[in-house]
């Protein structure tokens, strides 16, 4: 088995079990594929992140991906859901609206707007203090401390 297969199938790997989970549950996985996903679908519940990468060999994409697993409690604390795209090819409804070059992360509020653009990875605690700093997070914030 190659390295790049290797890293590659230790990212899918906890990826599919998170889908199993999250599909008996009713909530969408933590980590998914974009495939035909419209961001319509996450408007008020969820902060899409969109990972996207010309391949999933892109040491980029691997090096963002292991940065989020393993920051997946504060994402979710936050109503992250991300979503990859590794095929250009496949020109996905989120590759044809946001139009990345390359790798891109791209960071979509719940009012499906585009809220930050990034040509490399970042790491948890740039994403987390950049979430907290939106209004709606503000108030989610507040009304979790029963500060309204």
């Amino acid at each position: 088995m190659t390295r790049t297969l290797a890293l590659v199938l230790s990212v899918l790997f906890p990826v599919t079990s998170l889908a199993a989970d999250a599909t008996q549950s009713g909530e969408p996985a933590f980590v998914q594929p974009a495939g035909d996903s419209d961001l319509s679908e996450f408007l008020w519940t969820n902060r899409p992140v969109v990972v996207f990468a010309d391949t999933d060999a892109d040491p980029r994409f691997q090096q963002q991906i292991d940065i989020l697993m393993k920051g997946e409690a504060e994402m979710l604390e936050r109503d992250v859901v991300v979503l990859t795209d590794t095929d250009p090819s496949a020109r996905s409804a989120l590759r044809t609206k946001l139009r990345p070059r390359g790798f891109q992360l791209v960071l979509i509020g719940k009012d499906g707007g585009v809220k930050l653009r990034k040509p490399f990875p970042w790491s948890i605690r740039e994403l987390s203090r950049s979430i907290d700093k939106f209004p709606l997070r503000e108030r989610e914030i507040r009304e979790r401390r029963g500060l309204n």
